[in-house]
């Protein structure tokens, strides 16, 4: 992973509905299920996820396949960074842990073709700024480990995808608002409700663990 995340930014002019999914862990029944609850409309609507699309679900080259559509963006999350340092060599028993077993159980026609989404997964960006309505919001996987937020300063990216520190804080009563953007979307800690802390906003809520799947429209 490089030293500092990488940012990317959205005009959310350009669309008709924006959705933001909590982790869908290769869970892609539930995200079709949920999409076809909001009458997704794939030529006009956008989905953006706060990452983590493989692992421990049923369908993880399915859901990381999704990059290559039109209609979707993600941010890169730890499970997609696991991914792709294991393909490089790096840390393979902790992807092993963590729900990567199913990369080692595929045929060869398989393979190639998750070894192909993993290496795209690598030009992910791990922070998306939206801009919709002269309202700016933000999403990363974990956290935006600063206080101020500000596009393109340099960040932590290591933070970004696996920093739990901020909502511990915040569950210890110690709250504190992120300046310089309306509202921030994360995902990484599985909550048993959507979570609101100041502006910051959690929605992991753990469907590959029997939660359900959150997805909320944010234009």
């Amino acid at each position: 992973m490089s030293d500092f995340a990488q940012y990317k930014q959205i005009d959310g002019s350009k669309y008709r509905r924006i959705f933001v999914v909590g982790d869908v862990h290769g869970c892609l029944q539930q995200l079709n299920r949920a999409l076809s609850a909001q009458h997704f409309q794939k030529h006009e609507d956008l989905l953006v996820s706060v990452g983590d699309l493989i692992d421990r679900g049923e369908h993880s080259i399915s859901c990381l396949s999704l990059i290559e559509q039109p209609w979707f963006a993600s941010v890169r999350g730890n499970h997609e960074q696991m991914a792709i340092d294991a393909l490089k060599g790096l840390n393979v028993p902790r992807w092993l842990k963590n729900g990567g077993d199913w990369f080692y159980k595929l045929d060869s026609a398989k393979e190639s073709i998750a070894r192909e989404l993993i290496a795209l997964a690598d030009t992910l960006p791990h922070i998306i700024e939206i801009q919709s309505n002269n309202v700016l919001m933000v999403i990363a996987h974990a956290d935006y480990p600063l206080n101020r937020y500000e596009y393109g300063q340099p960040v932590d990216a290591n933070e970004v995808v696996w920093s739990r520190q901020r909502i511990a804080d915040s569950n210890a009563g110690h709250v504190k608002p992120i300046t310089g953007a309306e509202s921030f979307f994360f995902g990484h800690t599985p909550v048993e409700n959507l979570q609101q802390f100041a502006n910051q906003y959690y929605i992991d809520t753990g469907v590959v663990f029997g939660g359900r799947l959150t997805l909320l429209q944010i234009q």
